[in-house]
């Protein structure tokens, strides 16, 4: 189930660190002062592993404040990339993916949320993903 709503990031090429953007601005959600426990989806269509050294680390954060100023706390995160920085011995690939989310982490709510990717490695196109909350 997808609610417009609940859109983290619109499909489009990340090549540098960056918040999720939806329809060209910062998105940023008021999910209440309630806990929440949801899925975040990810779409990839792109991911740029040429180097064997690219790592994307998509993280839904958390802050008490609805503009980011401070109190921001990784709430769930999704590192895609090469397997030579992931560990193992396969590169991550395009396709689905559904991460766990919860709004409280070590007995505080945050009822913002946004996304952030953090982008490291030689990047030359980078990656291109949607994303969004869902029911989990």
């Amino acid at each position: 189930m997808f609610d417009i709503d609940l859109k983290l990031k619109d499909s489009g090429l990340v090549d540098a660190d960056a918040p999720g953007q939806v329809d060209g601005s910062d998105q940023i959600l008021d999910l209440g002062a309630g806990l929440i426990e949801a899925l975040m989806v990810i779409e990839v269509s792109e991911l740029e592993l040429e180097s064997d050294d690219e790592l994307y680390k998509i993280s839904l954060q958390g802050s008490s404040k609805p503009d980011f100023s401070d109190t921001i706390e990784d709430l769930a995160i999704l590192e895609l990339g090469a397997a030579e920085v992931l560990g193992g011995d396969q590169d991550s690939v395009m396709g689905r993916y559904k991460v766990p989310v919860r709004t409280e982490k070590n007995g505080t709510i945050y009822p913002y949320v946004r996304l952030y990717t953090d982008v490291s490695g030689t990047i030359a196109t980078g990656i291109n993903f949607s994303a969004y909350l869902t029911k989990a």
